[in-house]
């Protein structure tokens, strides 16, 4: 890569690496994100722990600083931050969960990575640099030579030492690393442990970003579906036979290892013991650091994974035919949603009447009040002469409403509707027009009952008339149907 003007101008602008680096929060942004992600090696956080912890951060900080200087919530920093033109965030809705996740782009790991290649180290060493980078061309030269003589000969001198190696620990004479060379090798294990993490995230970015070009491509494809496979299939073999997809596999395949697994788990606490190692203050998760390549491993895996299911949603010919109509749709959202990317529409372009479901938990229903008695204050009665008719008092009935509920619910158990004349044959009334209006009352009452407005039904009852005795009366009414809950 040619540092010029131009091409540093460009990066300056565009890379979000360097913009993250002069952002305006900087130390805010690079202390929090490495303390959530790269620490523990967590790859995807939920919003509402990632903002939690924000907030938390937030709040310290302004305690400490005493000045407003972090103003947003910490919502808003974390959606800033993974907006498009910040690019430091991948804000994304995993399969089978409605709450937006987070994770570290590539770009912003890179810069955390320079970050803490700034501090001051406690010495640097270049031996244990040497060795491998001799070890890298002995590699390279001898995995290359095709004469069988170079190759006989330089086993031959790998045999020989060998031979002398095992003489002279049969001597008694064992030669050990000294505790500099052991600090300074350690010390270069850590950095290309957290460099592999590194790598992870960013091979998981072009998987990801392969899958969202078959995405793009299945919405627009307009020919034959045939050559659009093809064609996918074609880029797909072209990124497994890549020398990062090559490496990749190479990698996954022996850490996939179960003796591979047992070999690394056994080395490192053997080599976490030694005094020169244990005198660096280690970080304890070197010990596993062979399960978090696997766990960033099978972040790439399922990115993979996804590709392949997009693929054989495309090849299930009987869901295709079946909604040809539906994907026609989809992919017309697709295909506009792709020419707004790039200049998205500002403001409230959209609204939503309301974006959850409304609950009604039993807590909140009112608890039971009491009735009020009446206080009947005691008054001492006097005695009086009044011109009125003591019959009326008499004359008044009262009607339970109880009982003409149970005789309702009874009628109910044998069928599932029962009109209000049916009710009254079974059982006449008995309190006249009063007890009818509490049939009706009831009736209003209830959740399920039906009035039948284009159907009458005659109702009688027997009234007691001073004059002439026993009266028949009747009403006509539209029809009332109870139904049973």
């Amino acid at each position: 890569m040619n540092l010029d003007f131009s091409t540093l101008d460009a990066l300056r602008r565009q890379h979000p690496a360097w913009r993250l680096l002069a952002a305006e929060h900087a130390p805010l942004i690079g202390s929090f994100l490495h303390r959530a992600f790269i620490v523990p090696n967590v790859r995807v956080m939920a919003q509402s722990d990632l903002a939690e912890a924000l907030e938390d951060t937030l709040f310290g900080l302004r305690q400490r600083l005493g000045v407003p200087m972090f103003p947003k919530s910490a919502q808003e920093y974390l959606n800033d931050w993974a907006a498009n033109e910040k690019g430091w965030l991948r804000k994304f809705y995993p399969a089978g969960s409605d709450e937006p996740h987070f994770d570290l782009t590539p770009a912003t790991e890179r810069a955390l990575a320079w970050l803490v290649s700034l501090t001051e180290r406690a010495f640097v060493g270049t031996e244990s640099r040497l060795l491998t980078l001799f070890d890298l061309l002995k590699q390279m030269s001898e995995g290359s030579d095709t004469n069988p003589e170079t190759r006989l000969q330089e086993l031959y001198k790998k045999r020989d030492e060998i031979d002398l190696e095992i003489a002279l620990v049969h001597s008694g004479e064992m030669p050990l690393l000294d505790d500099t060379a052991l600090k300074e090798r350690f010390q270069q294990f850590t950095g290309l442990a957290r460099e592999l993490l590194t790598d992870f995230r960013e091979v998981e970015h072009n998987f990801r970003g392969l899958d969202r070009k078959v995405r793009e491509r299945i919405a627009l494809w307009d020919g034959a579906k045939g050559a659009l496979l093809e064609e996918i299939m074609g880029e797909r073999d072209a990124i497994a036979d890549s020398d990062q997809g090559k490496s990749f596999r190479a990698f996954w395949d022996f850490l996939m290892s179960q003796s591979r697994q047992e070999e690394l788990t056994q080395l490192l606490e053997r080599v976490l013991q030694l005094p020169p190692v244990a005198a660096l203050s280690p970080d304890l998760r070197l010990k596993r650091v062979h399960y978090d390549w696997l766990e960033a491993g099978e972040h790439a895996q399922a990115t993979v994974a996804q590709l392949s299911q997009q693929l054989r949603r495309f090849l299930d010919d009987q869901a295709w035919l079946e909604n040809r109509r539906i994907m026609d749709i989809l992919r017309g959202i697709e295909a506009r949603a792709l020419a707004l990317r790039g200049t998205p529409p500002t403001g409230n372009f959209m609204g939503m009447d309301d974006l959850t479901a409304s609950l009604e938990l039993p807590m909140e229903r009112p608890l039971f009040s009491p009735t009020i008695k009446t206080v009947i204050t005691n008054v001492a009665l006097e005695a009086g002469e009044a011109d009125m008719d003591a019959a009326a008092l008499f004359s008044q009935v009262r009607v339970d409403k109880v009982a003409l509920s149970s005789h309702i619910r009874q009628s109910l158990q044998t069928r599932a509707q029962i009109s209000l004349g049916e009710l009254l044959q079974a059982r006449p009334l008995e309190q006249g027009l009063g007890e009818l209006v509490a049939y009706l009352q009831l009736a209003s009452e209830a959740p399920n009952s039906v009035v039948d407005e284009a159907t009458l039904e005659s109702v009688e009852w027997l009234a007691h008339d001073d004059a002439s005795g026993p009266v028949t009366r009747r009403a006509q009414l539209p029809r009332v149907i109870f139904v049973r809950n």
